[in-house]
């Protein structure tokens, strides 16, 4: 890809070959995407402690936003099950003008994160932690929509998740009836709809046959009215909130967990879209596009937007090939909000909650999870710390960990595979490591007081102690120490501190350090640090044959000048 197309929308590149065969395909795929996305959009609002049409407007603005100026031809945005714990959170400690303004401040995160080329480091964020805080966020969702689903009459749910199901469990003989039926019956369609069709998604026909039935049958069941009250048809006017410097500097990192999560679910929906059409994303366009759509979406009124794998997927599958049909599903859901949203009010929420539960089971992705517990005992750690920390204690809290511990179980596992060995014997032998007959290579003669030893791996702050502990093991004490430095590709300025620190111990017991088989980068480590002057560019030879060469050099003008002495 050309650098000037990097954040160019993928908009622009495919209306350059647009024809009205491909619109049709993209207006069918629009709708249809559109009107599977309006029970999620209310769904999910309601999830995360909002009112409804908040998610609706986040769908349409963020939505439309995404598809117009992203990286990724079919990428369809909105509300999506990942932030609904993190802004459950917001709403009850900072209200929704604290959740306007994290928002905002992740839109502002994400696109410098899409300016600074950001998006292909992503891809570093360990799979075990994605699929712990992803199986976490949907325990989570579901244990949220126990109280909707059986219709329990109960105060408020605790949001702890161990008392929030001790208040379940309190709350059991309260089930009702009328409201378990109609969770049940919506679960029923929208498992069993798939056999009759798919173009027409499970998810609407249960909304729809559910509110006419509890409507024609005047059943005693809570709704999105008797709840929240009745959807505004109109367009909401742009609003700014107003907060104190204090709440905004305690707001950073919620924010930063907001634009953290909308860029790793984004980039997963582009990937994964990639491999359905055999396409290509621009995933630093993608961030900024969705940084923007975040910094618009809270302004009318709306929650964090990312990529929703499942949307986009719809899309696909039923022909949806350009960013043309993701911003006619916007419109599909704001004419739907206009015309129709205030029949929204008669919505059941058992309705709503059978939707989430089926949302929470594909998202849990449980048989990836128990596959992932037959990993690495390091991946296990990370996947179980993430999903209890993120259960149990808080998703921000989750990741920072996850992150920290996947990180140090990664240098523990690079540090052990950096390893120090004393290799004379096989260099006078023609052998190489292993015990086998080293190719290409003669017997080499090794000078009497020469010991060669060997590193191999990047030599970084991780295995510095080690390359000490291994060095300080040399027998007696030789006149010439080789440490041979070819299976080393890169050094930090803790490995050249840790071999400066081995050159002066050699030196005041008698030792020369000659090093042999520098690569570039650790060269210009030992350049910049100044470290090439104290060892002396007469002792980094080019290969092993010219610093056993040195080797004699140092060995002779030691005999010669004692010969001299005496």
């Amino acid at each position: 890809m050309k650098l000037r197309d990097a954040f160019v929308p993928k908009l622009f590149s495919t209306l350059q070959s647009y024809d009205r065969a491909q619109l049709a395909s993209d207006a069918i795929a629009g709708v249809i995407v559109g009107v599977v996305a309006l029970p999620l959009a209310i769904a999910f609002a309601i999830a995360s402690g909002v009112t409804p049409d908040r998610g609706l407007w986040t769908a349409i603005v963020a939505g439309f936003l995404i598809s117009a100026l992203g990286g990724s031809r079919v990428q369809i945005g909105g509300p999506t099950g990942a932030f609904v714990v993190i802004v459950y959170a917001i709403v009850q400690k900072y209200g929704v003008d604290g959740l306007t303004v994290a928002t905002l401040m992740a839109g502002v995160i994400l696109v410098v994160m899409g300016l600074a080329k950001f998006g292909s480091a992503i891809k570093f964020i360990p799979h075990p932690l994605v699929i712990g805080f992803t199986s976490a966020i949907a325990v989570i969702i579901f244990s949220g929509e126990v109280k909707d689903f059986l219709g329990l009459h109960m105060g408020t749910v605790p949001a702890p998740f161990l008392a929030k199901w001790g208040a379940y469990a309190a709350a059991v003989t309260t089930i009702s009836p009328d409201a378990l039926g109609v969770s049940t019956v919506s679960l029923a369609i929208i498992l069993l709809w798939p056999r009759v069709s798919r173009r027409i998604p499970g998810p609407f026909v249960a909304l729809m046959a559910t509110t006419v039935g509890v409507a024609l049958l005047h059943l005693p069941v809570e709704t999105i009215g008797s709840r929240f009250g009745e959807i505004a048809a109109a367009v909401p006017h742009p609003r700014f909130p107003h907060l104190t410097l204090e709440q905004v500097t305690s707001l950073v990192g919620p924010a930063f967990t907001i634009a953290l999560l909308a860029a790793v679910e984004s980039l997963l929906s582009a990937v994964v879209a990639d491999g359905m059409i055999g396409g290509r994303h621009r995933s630093n366009m993608e961030l900024v596009a969705q940084g923007i759509a975040n910094i618009a979406s809270p302004l009318f009124g709306g929650i964090p937007a990312t990529g929703a794998i499942a949307r986009t997927a719809t899309n696909v599958k039923n022909g949806g090939r350009t960013p043309v049909a993701g911003m006619i599903h916007a419109l599909t859901l704001l004419v739907i909000t206009i015309a129709a949203g205030r029949w929204a009010a008669y919505i059941p929420m058992a309705t709503l909650a059978a939707i989430l539960v089926v949302v929470a089971y594909h998202m849990s992705e449980w048989r990836t999870f128990v596959a992932e517990l037959r990993s690495p005992k390091s991946d296990v750690a990370v996947l179980l710390t993430t999903f209890l920390l993120t259960v149990l204690v808080d998703l921000t809290v989750a990741i920072g960990v996850g992150m920290v511990l996947a990180a140090f179980l990664f240098i523990r596992r690079m540090a052990s595979v950096t390893n120090v060995s004393v290799i004379t014997r096989e260099i006078r032998e023609g052998l190489s490591p292993d015990g086998g007959t080293e190719e290409l290579m003669d017997r080499r003669a090794v000078p009497a007081g020469v010991e060669v030893y060997e590193i191999n791996g990047p030599f970084f702050f991780g295995a510095a102690q080690s390359f000490r502990d291994a060095v300080s093991q040399v027998a007696g004490h030789p006149k010439v120490l080789i440490l041979r430095m070819r299976n080393v590709p890169a050094m930090d300025s803790s490995g050249v501190h840790a071999l400066l620190d081995v050159i002066r111990r050699a030196r005041k017991s008698g030792t020369a350090v000659v090093l042999a088989g520098v690569h570039m980068q650790p060269l210009v480590a030992l350049t910049d640090s100044d470290a090439v002057v104290e060892i002396g560019s007469e002792n980094l030879a080019g290969n092993l044959d010219l610093a056993l060469a040195r080797a004699r050099e140092i060995i002779e003008g030691r005999t010669a000048a004692s010969e001299l002495v005496s």
